[in-house]
């Protein structure tokens, strides 16, 4: 037997039990009392992983709730790296199509922001844009100037639920009542130096930073703005991706050197 044979299998096992078609030695296995423990101990730690990476989709349905439907989760994705830092990267397309989330239609919103915060978190440091160098560009270089989001920054938009506000609430340890306004709403989450902060986003900087991701100049990125939000104030938009550090500069492109023909 090959050893990746050997660790496929004993790797699907622990997730879930072989089927009726598995050989013998992967039944064999299996059927050692001492195997559960290896999947019971992998199995809690997924669900430790998915409970500490899902804070507030675990405050808001429950302790069992949660950790029922992320066992479910777990038996069908289990995860590709052993540290887990980074496990659950599905959790809110799953719970979207979960029968007993059904009744929750704001819980897949907010997972994403979870996720978001995880991904922010992990994400590569890098300089933010400078403000006072934006400042010392010639104006008629800005429209086709490219910024580009923060590599930690994230951006989501609930076009129907307030995701940010019943996310922000539980992770600021502020209380969620039936004040809520029920409706549609945007989030900024960025890393700037060693902490995540968040911020909520307007329609028109939900835009922006999508057509900036895209690598559009600035003046595209400032029409996307206007038609998602016609009265957007662009000035006070930008003022707030600045503070919140959420874009950095494209480095300029190499300079090309083209030598003089030679002489006749």
């Amino acid at each position: 037997m090959q050893l990746s044979t050997f660790q496929d299998g004993f790797a699907t096992a622990l997730h879930t039990p072989p089927g009726a078609d598995a050989p013998p030695w992967l039944a064999a296995l299996v059927a050692q009392p001492g195997f559960a423990v290896y999947r019971n101990t992998v199995l809690k730690g997924c669900l430790d992983a998915l409970q500490a990476h899902y804070p507030t989709v675990c405050r808001l349905v429950g302790e069992d709730w949660f950790r029922a439907a992320a066992r479910v989760f777990a038996q069908d994705h289990p995860p590709l790296d052993g540290q887990l830092v980074d496990y659950g990267a599905g959790f809110a397309d799953f719970l979207q199509g979960f029968a007993p989330a059904a009744d929750l239609p704001y819980l897949p919103g907010v997972a994403r922001l979870d996720r978001a915060w995880t991904e922010a978190h992990l994400a590569a440091d890098a300089p933010v844009l400078d403000a006072g160098w934006l400042a010392q560009q010639p104006p008629e270089a800005l429209a086709g100037l490219c910024l580009a989001p923060h590599p930690a920054a994230r951006w989501l938009g609930s076009d129907a639920h307030p995701c940010y506000t019943l996310w922000q609430r539980h992770r600021d340890g502020l209380p969620v009542d039936g004040a809520i306004p029920w409706h549609g709403e945007g989030a900024l989450l960025s890393r700037p130096a060693a902490a995540v902060q968040w911020t909520r986003l307007s329609p028109a900087g939900l835009a922006f930073l999508q057509a900036c991701a895209q690598g559009q100049p600035l003046d595209a990125a400032a029409a996307a703005a206007l038609a998602a939000e016609a009265q957007a104030d662009l000035s006070a938009l930008m003022a707030q991706l600045l503070h919140a550090g959420a874009l950095r500069a494209l480095p300029a492109p190499p300079l090309s050197f083209h030598p003089a023909p030679e002489a006749p």
